[in-house]
């Protein structure tokens, strides 16, 4: 398989990952996703602002949210956050801790 296709198929895994997240399992908390997996929809979206940052393109977090969300995050948030118990606030805050923190991207 050559670069070019490599890269295209890979781009195909991402957007269909984004529409599961997005659009077919909306109710998955991104809490739960951090707590379980280590990433959630913010991460990608960080993942997304990275890429183009790396290719000089300037994007700050609020648009890559809203690039990768398809509107502002806040809006996103106010349709499908639910509030999350103590419990589940204090493994996401470790999860966090793990996955982002330590390795100097929080």
């Amino acid at each position: 398989m050559d670069d070019a296709t490599r890269t295209e198929i890979e781009a195909a895994a991402f957007r269909r990952l984004r529409q599961h997240l997005m659009q077919d399992r909306p109710d998955v908390q991104n809490i739960d996703l951090m707590t379980l997996g280590g990433f959630c929809r913010n991460c990608l979206s960080r993942w997304y602002q990275e890429a183009a940052n790396e290719r000089g393109i300037e994007m700050d977090k609020a648009e890559a949210r809203e690039i990768y969300y398809g509107m502002p995050y806040d809006d996103w948030r106010a349709q499908n956050q639910t509030p999350a118990d103590p419990n589940k606030q204090a493994a996401f805050e470790k999860a966090f801790k793990e996955n982002v923190t330590d390795k100097g991207e929080g």
